[in-house]
């Protein structure tokens, strides 16, 4: 299971800890990170462990942070591929990959006009700046690969990307992940209803 950060999540992964999962059966990967120090709280791990993490009886051999700490970003990007291929296979196949969407239609740290868009030889890259931050990521190979994959939408601000992603607009990053293995959960906001 790949989770992906944003403000999107939370609440939903405080939910799923009260649920009755097999823990110890399940890898938790990150979708994407900022390149920042530990604990810092514009970390998604940092929320990911309050919110999740710290709430289920996981083994800490199961939970997978990107390595966003390491002076060489791209040898941590590598590093955390081979770490996926030990648990998912070559080339790593995911179970279930959660994402979230950004109001400039971005997902993951696939932004637009990143050249992290563009990567499809490996499946973990390292974004250039987007809002002050260098960041980490699975690359859309990674993201395809997977057997599912769950969109989680909130906010009104989120109500045009949110139609272009249905639309299947290519022409923002959230468009070019792959579709027929998506399911979508957006609130009343998002979703212009109410």
């Amino acid at each position: 299971m790949a989770i992906s950060g944003g403000t999107t999540p939370w609440l939903a992964f405080r939910a799923l800890a009260g649920e009755d999962v097999p823990w110890d059966r399940v890898h938790l990967f990150q979708v994407d990170e900022r390149v920042a120090p530990p604990e810092d709280p514009e970390r998604n791990f940092t929320h990911l462990k309050e919110a999740l993490i710290d709430r289920i009886a996981i083994p800490a051999s199961n939970v997978h942070p990107m390595p966003v700490e390491e002076e060489d970003l791209d040898a941590g990007a590598r590093s955390y591929e081979a770490d996926l291929r030990g648990i998912a296979g070559t080339p790593p196949v995911l179970d279930l990959v959660q994402l979230g969407l950004g109001e400039d239609g971005h997902t993951a740290s696939l932004f637009p006009g990143d050249a992290a868009l563009q990567v499809v030889d490996t499946d973990v890259a390292v974004s250039g700046l987007y809002r002050g931050r260098r960041r980490m990521t699975l690359t859309f190979p990674a993201i395809d690969r997977a057997r599912c994959i769950l969109w989680l939408v909130t906010g009104s601000g989120k109500r045009a990307a949110l139609g272009r992603l249905r639309a299947g607009d290519r022409s923002i990053p959230a468009g070019r992940a792959r579709s027929d293995r998506a399911f979508l959960l957006a609130d009343k906001a998002a979703g212009g209803v109410g």
